[in-house]
């Protein structure tokens, strides 16, 4: 199942390699700067967020010590957050942690083999392309870029670069996952006919960090480094800590969310984007300041390019004023439905063989089984304690630094997620029908390129 797995991924990326930076190769020179087996690894730490704290790590020590990996350094703009990470990493690991005030300092301590990347949505994909081209591998989490000039830029980077890189869709190293691919692709589910996504919580709170806002003070960090190559916006500590509340340093659901769920898309149709996105909702509850939606509805069109023929509907639903924190996802064809809330497949829904009859048609109803009997949940929380999903996508990442095999989630799966949120963003900002231009690699609305 693994083999069918990677081979359907090779299958399914390969012409995007080619279009974009060309196919990946190892030369003899690139096998010469593969880490010994008995190696230490050294891993970077590139922002110290809550999300590195209390899920990245904790997976990351689940497995650092049998494989022989080991943080020695972390960059953070913030100096009470860096000395923070110092003296905790230092708690957990042992030894002493080399603080460095910026990503310059870090790779110009020329010892670190590796990258962790937690910084904020809008700054993965520049921190992934610097990384790279120092020479590091990298786990970047999602969503790997919010412009289509970021996307192409790291991608192109990466794929020059030949460092290992994984994207953080954890659920692409999730047992229960894998068996809903190889059960689609393998064409026992049939025809795609449509997908429900979904991602609710109540939290005010959600991505606010007031007690930290009240800290922070504009001296004991680096804006215009934290502003990278957005428009300059004067000082603004919410900004900088409560970023995924505001555009253009995040889309908010889409990037948040949307880009777990819509991955899965892509996974198991081998379909690289949307071919349209529109989208409606608004700030309904949340009325504190914000930019970005707190209730989101986007309707995407799938299928082949130019062929109507063909093809299915995904629906997104998101909001942060009624929910259970339970994410739902749930494709359906004729014949039933597969349903990622219980990991099961079903005839629930399907053509009966009284109504096939009826139309002088067949019935084809899907088996009742279950996906996998290792069923990992997956956590709406970004702080998981190193879930299981989590987990094995960071072990996943670590044995393909020492192997160097391309990883469950390769920096095509980010590429392509990227898309069609930067696809659903478009719609949001412009309340317009969002395209996408294949040659030019570019989001389109009413005939022009979706900037800012």
């Amino acid at each position: 199942m693994e083999e069918s797995r990677r081979k359907f991924i090779k299958q399914s990326t390969i012409a995007a390699a080619a279009t974009y930076a060309g196919t990946m190769g190892w030369s003899a020179k690139s096998y010469g700067n593969i880490i010994g087996a008995n190696d230490r690894v050294r891993v970077g730490i590139v922002g110290f967020s809550d999300r590195f704290k209390d899920a990245l790590l904790p997976s990351f020590l689940n497995h650092n010590k049998e494989l022989n990996f080991d943080i020695t350094a972390v960059s953070d703009l913030w100096n009470y957050r860096r000395n923070l990470a110092v003296d905790y990493l230092k708690s957990k690991l042992g030894h002493d942690i080399t603080a460095c005030r910026n990503n310059d300092e870090l790779y110009g301590l020329k010892s670190i083999d590796a990258v962790i990347i937690s910084s904020p949505d809008f700054a993965h994909a520049s921190h992934a392309s610097e990384a790279v081209n120092n020479k590091c591998d990298v786990y970047c989490e999602k969503p790997f870029a919010e412009t289509m000039e970021d996307a192409r830029m790291a991608l192109k980077a990466v794929k020059l670069s030949k460092q290992v890189f994984q994207i953080g869709s954890q659920r692409r190293s999730g047992s229960n996952y894998k068996a809903a691919s190889e059960f689609i692709k393998e064409g026992k589910f049939g025809d795609i006919t449509m997908v429900e996504l979904s991602w609710n919580v109540n939290q005010p709170g959600r991505w606010r960090r007031p007690d930290l806002v009240a800290k922070l003070k504009q001296e004991d960090t680096d804006w215009k480094r934290f502003l990278l190559n957005r428009p300059f916006e004067e000082w603004d500590p919410r900004k900088y800590l409560e970023f995924r509340l505001f555009w253009p340093f995040s889309s908010g659901m889409p990037g948040q969310w949307m880009s777990h769920q819509i991955d899965t898309v892509h996974w198991f149709s081998g379909l690289k984007h949307p071919r349209s996105v529109v989208a409606n909702g608004g700030i309904y509850k949340w009325k504190d300041g914000r930019r970005n939606w707190d209730t989101t509805t986007a309707v995407f069109d799938y299928g082949k390019e130019n062929d109507p023929t063909n093809g299915f509907q995904v629906v997104f639903t998101s909001r942060m004023h009624n929910g259970d924190e339970n994410p739902a996802e749930i494709y359906y064809a004729n014949g039933g439905e597969l349903n990622l809330i219980n990991n099961t497949v079903s005839s629930r829904g399907g053509l009966t063989a009284g109504a096939a009859k009826a139309m002088n048609m067949q019935a084809n109803l899907l088996p009742e089984l279950k996906l996998s009997e290792m069923v990992e949940k997956v956590a709406a929380s970004a702080n998981t304690g190193g879930d299981k999903l989590t987990s094995a996508h960071m072990r996943n990442w670590m044995d393909c630094v020492r192997s160097r095999n391309e990883t469950n989630a390769p920096i095509e799966a980010g590429y392509y997620h990227s898309i069609a949120n930067i696809m659903t963003n478009a719609a949001v900002r412009t309340g317009q029908k969002a395209t996408f231009d294949e040659a030019k690699q570019e989001v389109m609305v009413d005939g022009k390129v979706f900037k800012y």
